[in-house]
């Protein structure tokens, strides 16, 4: 009896001990998609630079429709084949423009970004992108006119003195092509996150 019920207790033990809680499994997921999003992030930055850059692929638009394809395909395959997330349906006309809009928006975004790494930096590149806070708070104010607590615009002042100081040591390119490129840039990723709260 007492064998059995060391061993019983053991048995359970083990058991309990490599069962997961459904909570566990869920951050484990999370985590998963936000390594595979960072990595993948950073794998089409670089690809793109060394296509635009080194290369010489001068076709950034039609890089920037392949990116979006590609989007498109594998969000379907994951939606409808592996549930990562509920199916939705388009309720109305003016929900369609406005998806439509967005979609516009973020495409132009995404051709701006492959425009400028073709003359700047990568590390100047992700700068940038790293302003997005800033901007989107300055611009949602003068869109809104609704000041946010300072304690939001006091933290981001680390983030611009981060920017100013990678911009300095970074070294670009700056001619006309560079300039239009990097305000679009500028532009479209505060037109992109703009429904971004704080």
């Amino acid at each position: 009896m007492e064998i059995q019920g060391g061993g019983g207790g053991s048995g359970g033990g083990g058991k309990s001990g490599k069962t997961m809680s459904p909570n566990s499994k869920e951050n484990l997921f999370i985590v998963f998609l936000v390594t595979l999003w960072y990595s993948s992030n950073i794998g089409v930055i670089l690809l793109n630079k060394y296509l635009l850059s080194n290369y010489g692929f001068k076709f950034p638009i039609f890089l920037t429709m392949c990116h979006m394809s590609a989007c498109a395909v594998l969000s379907y395959i994951s939606i409808v084949f592996f549930k990562v997330v509920p199916q939705q349906m388009i309720k109305s006309r003016s929900q369609f423009i406005k998806i439509a809009t967005l979609s516009l928006v973020f495409c132009a975004s995404v051709v701006g970004g492959n425009i400028s790494l073709k003359y700047l930096a990568v590390s100047f590149n992700q700068a940038v992108g790293a302003t997005t806070p800033f901007f989107t708070a300055v611009f949602a104010y003068l869109a809104t006119l609704k000041r946010e607590a300072w304690v939001t615009y006091g933290a981001l002042i680390p983030v611009v003195a981060g920017v100013v100081i990678a911009s300095g040591v970074c070294l670009v390119l700056f001619n006309l092509i560079s300039l239009l490129s990097f305000d679009l840039l500028y532009l479209n990723v505060v037109n992109d996150h703009g429904c971004v709260s704080f």
